[in-house]
């Protein structure tokens, strides 16, 4: 899990040592990471759009057969994780966005719910009288960014080798409405192949979309580069972006064999932090990016 997973991670750990299938160690986890208020990238502690609406995205991705589902824009539903693992299990569909998500979610007995805690509802009446506009259009710049990160995100491998993969978001602090980053994008903000490896990624999703990102590491790992030198080769895809708006972003890898590495973008002056838990350790560390460049 990256730093963002801090109140799911101790759970997340103690159902994989009990051989807890793999989804159950994402959604467990992930859940209690949607409901932490204090969580302001991630469920019920996100911020909003920019017309004071909570949407959420989520993905998953079974790393055995290579199934995905995904969710965008959903609204009004607290747990967008559960409802993307039903998704999986129920529709022959691999993404809902909007309301479709929303009416999916309500027929599978998810409860409407209030996704805006105090504190987020505080935050956007502030933002709103600092950002006065005639039209939200106004608000964004092709090639300026700002609040383009946060998500939490787990990939697990479990003893048998088997890997899966899950993201949950609130996407960019006030975005456009209907704005979808990486994380509901199959390939771009996560990738899952047990037979080579796991990728999820973070921060300005447009940049990993426009670059596949995740699938590309992935594919590095089966033409036989090292994990390390996977995510080296997908920062260094991104070098190649012209024009729009680059932003930080940082790829979380493990390879078949349970190897990690985790590099970032950009060396922008703030902590890019992730959780990692193997066999063998007392409990799981805290540990940093490694900034490629």
């Amino acid at each position: 899990m990256n730093a963002e997973g801090w109140p799911g991670m101790a759970h997340a750990v103690a159902l994989l040592q009990k051989d807890a299938p793999n989804f159950d160690v994402i959604e467990e986890g992930i859940k209690l990471v949607e409901l932490e208020s204090s969580v302001k990238t991630v469920g019920f502690g996100g911020l909003p759009n920019a017309l004071g609406v909570m949407q959420l995205d989520a993905s998953l991705m079974n790393g055995d057969t290579l199934e995905t589902a995904a969710l965008g824009a959903l609204e009004g539903i607290m747990h967008p994780i559960s409802v993307t693992r039903e998704l999986m299990k129920r529709l022959p569909h691999v993404m809902l966005v909007g309301q479709g998500a929303r009416q999916f979610a309500l027929e599978c007995g998810f409860s409407d719910a209030d996704l805006l805690s105090p504190e987020a509802k505080e935050s956007y009446a502030e933002w709103k009288k600092k950002n006065p506009h005639n039209r939200v259009l106004d608000l964004f710049s092709h090639e300026e960014g700002k609040g383009c990160h946060g998500t939490v995100l787990s990939i697990v491998r479990n003893q048998y080798g088997s890997m899966a993969g899950g993201i949950s978001t609130s996407g960019w602090d006030y975005k456009y409405p209907g704005r979808l980053g990486d994380s509901p994008v199959i390939g771009a903000g996560l990738y899952v192949d047990s037979r080579y490896g796991g990728v999820a990624c973070t921060h300005c999703g447009e940049n990993a979309i426009r670059t596949s990102l995740a699938r590309s590491v992935v594919l590095y790992m089966k033409r036989g580069a090292s994990v390390a030198e996977a995510v080296a080769e997908g920062i260094d895809d991104l070098a190649g972006l012209k024009g729009g708006y680059q932003g930080q972003v940082v790829v979380y890898a493990v390879d078949k064999n349970g190897e990690h590495f985790v590099g970032r973008r950009f060396k922008d002056g703030e902590s890019c932090d992730y959780f990692i838990y193997h066999d063998g350790m007392s409990r799981y560390e805290r540990r940093q990016a490694t900034y490629i460049g």
